[in-house]
């Protein structure tokens, strides 16, 4: 309608008329009765001819003998010239055969339209298209980092299973669900972990249990549970660690890590529970998982230690294979050796009683036990006793066996006692079961 480059304004103008007129009738009119109205200068065609003003646009409706439409004209002249011009367009009286009436309804400044657009859109751009948030200096530290520890994501057998650096080269590893959970303990120094990929157990990971102390460290939920149970069923695992109740391993922070990975149990417990012995022993009962998320830590295992950066698994793998002496062929028993001794020392050293004898020596007896963190015996008495005594003890109680049952009562006391885990024949009315103590029900 106009050249973007040379408009200033835009005149409106309203029309009607009375009878049906259309498009050339109203530019005739528009020439025709302003023609030699404001002298040579302002005339409408010469102006038009010289590019000042732009063509007439038209558009016009008719309904019931009577037509109403809008005209648009573009103008490069200045203010007061598109004013005058404007102006003459109200004395058209008559357009065509008809009697006519023209208004004009503004006139539009095209600059300041422009401003307004460019404003508007300049809102836009500032809320939609520029980057939110910065990048401080402790963000930039860990995405670096982070890139590091991706590269150093190792691929093993031919499955190309994600793993850290170490998964090969170190005496113990650490099975997980996914390649996250690989990265989440790398991020903390551990780099001996190595991924499943899935419910289907490779091959890779049954070779590097025969060769490898291995711990099982899975995600808290259903799924977690379900590869575990194959894990134990076509590997040999030594050890097993639970995730918090509905958490992932890619989430936990470090001290979680850390604290699961201490709290690591023998895997013999978790096939008992499972009944999944795979040399089908028939000494041991078969007996149902744990209800929390929370072991006890096995009898004579050392608690790891771990400087900033690096693995505290293959050491805390080292000492325990240098303290632990276990039997994997029947699982009957779990022998773990006295604290390390120094060579001026007899290096023999007794058997150290395990869970599984405590349980035997109290079976059909109606007693119960009191042991402490080296599995060593406390107290021992009888099942009616069992609250008076456990109340009573000042001796810090790591376990409960017990031949009898356990009802929430008993098990609250023994939450405020710092009781780390609970064997017993049968749990009854238990509605709270808490987080930190672990219940071993036996057959």
């Amino acid at each position: 309608m106009h050249s973007s480059d040379t408009t200033k304004y835009i005149i409106h103008l309203s029309l009607t008329a009375e009878g049906v007129v259309d498009k050339p009738d109203v530019v005739g009119a528009i020439f025709g009765q302003t023609e030699g109205l404001l002298g040579e200068e302002l005339d409408l065609r010469d102006l038009q001819r010289m590019g000042r003003v732009g063509r007439i646009d038209v558009q016009t409706t008719s309904k019931k003998g009577e037509t109403r439409g809008e005209v648009l004209i573009a103008s490069s002249l200045d203010r007061a010239e598109t004013a005058i011009l404007a102006a003459s367009l109200e004395t058209i009286d008559r357009i065509g055969p008809c009697a006519a009436h023209v208004l004009v309804e503004s006139i539009e400044d095209i600059r300041i339209t422009k401003r307004k657009r460019i404003l508007d859109r300049a809102k836009e751009l500032l809320i939609d298209h520029f980057e939110e948030g910065t990048v401080d200096s402790d963000s930039i530290l860990e995405q670096v980092r982070e890139s590091m520890r991706v590269e150093k994501i190792s691929a093993v057998g031919d499955e190309k299973l994600p793993a850290g650096p170490n998964a090969t080269d170190s005496d113990a590893v650490i099975i997980v669900e996914g390649r996250a959970d690989v990265i989440n303990l790398l991020r903390y120094g551990i780099k001996n972990a190595i991924a499943v990929e899935g419910t289907h157990i490779p091959k890779a990971i049954v070779d590097l249990s025969e060769k490898k102390t291995v711990t099982a460290f899975f995600d808290g939920d259903r799924g977690g549970e379900l590869i575990l149970r194959e894990l134990l069923q076509v590997a040999d695992v030594d050890y097993v660690a639970y995730s918090p109740k509905d958490k992932s391993v890619e989430d936990l922070s470090r001290k979680e890590i850390i604290k699961a990975l201490r709290n690591k149990i023998p895997a013999e417990y978790v096939r008992e529970d499972y009944a999944l012995d795979r040399d089908n022993d028939q000494g041991a009962e078969p007996g149902q998982a744990g209800l929390s998320g929370e072991a006890p830590t096995p009898a004579g295992l050392p608690e790891p230690s771990r400087e900033a950066g690096e693995n505290p698994l293959p050491e805390m793998e080292r000492v325990r294979k240098n303290t632990v002496s276990k039997v994997k062929k029947d699982h009957t028993r779990l022998v773990s050796s006295p604290p390390a001794v120094t060579a001026a020392v007899d290096t023999a050293a007794p058997e150290v009683p395990t869970l599984k004898d405590h349980l035997m020596a109290v079976r059909g007896k109606k007693s119960a036990r009191l042991v402490n963190r080296d599995f060593g015996m406390i107290r021992e008495f009888p099942l009616d006793d069992t609250e008076k005594i456990l109340d009573a003890t000042g001796e810090p109680v790591h376990g409960l066996v017990t031949d009898g049952e356990v009802n929430q009562r008993l098990l609250d006391l023994a939450v405020v006692k710092g009781v780390d885990f609970i064997a017993a024949r049968e749990f009854k009315g238990i509605i709270k079961r808490p987080i930190n103590i672990r219940l071993l029900k036996r057959g």
